[in-house]
């Protein structure tokens, strides 16, 4: 049996943010000993309920409740310490732009901004065919593959806006096999 792992899932603006209390569930239900904390932003909450999730949801704003005096933890990198891996799931071009230049302006990109490059990084881009197809996605994307970041890429149907091509997040079941895999190396 696997020792105990933390995963820290983000959530970001995605439509593909629908999936988080599947995703959250298929893990607990493939991967024993695994425990879960999700780090959603604004936008993603727009996609779902976080109060629906079985596991504890952290918001931009839990970022400033929790310190006030200048011994308190900081949040972010308290997140950091804790967790084995990192997965973001979904990746939005917005999101995926800041992290490969190296914007920290909410509590998600700031844990990617703080986090230990020994540690696993796990990624699921999600967005429109046409910004998928966009040139300077492929540069974002490579960025992030060279800091040692693994991809789990996106797949190809109709998107809920109607659009048919790349730009689906990976389904779930590859998600979960590729946490798995990764997680014994973690």
């Amino acid at each position: 049996m696997m020792e105990k792992k933390n995963v820290l899932i983000g959530c970001t603006g995605s439509v593909a943010s629908i999936l988080m209390n599947q995703l959250v569930t298929e893990l607990q239900g493939s991967i024993e000993n695994i425990e879960i904390r999700v780090v959603a932003t604004k936008h993603s909450q727009h996609f779902f309920d976080s109060t629906s999730l079985p596991v504890k949801v952290y918001q931009d704003e839990d970022e400033w409740k929790a310190w006030t005096n200048r011994s308190d933890p900081v949040l972010h990198i308290e997140l950091r310490k804790w967790a084995d891996m990192f997965l973001i799931a979904p990746l939005d071009a917005n999101t995926l732009a800041k992290i490969s230049n190296g914007l920290c302006d909410n509590l998600l990109t700031t844990i990617a901004r703080a986090w230990d490059l020994k540690k696993c990084f796990l990624f699921c881009p999600a967005m429109n065919t046409l910004m998928w197809e966009h040139p300077v996605t492929s540069k974002h994307i490579n960025i992030l593959k060279q800091w040692g970041y693994k991809e789990i890429p996106c797949i190809e149907k109709t998107l809920v806006c109607g659009d048919t091509g790349f730009g689906a997040m990976a389904e779930i079941s590859t998600i979960v096999k590729t946490v798995k895999e990764n997680l014994e190396e973690c």
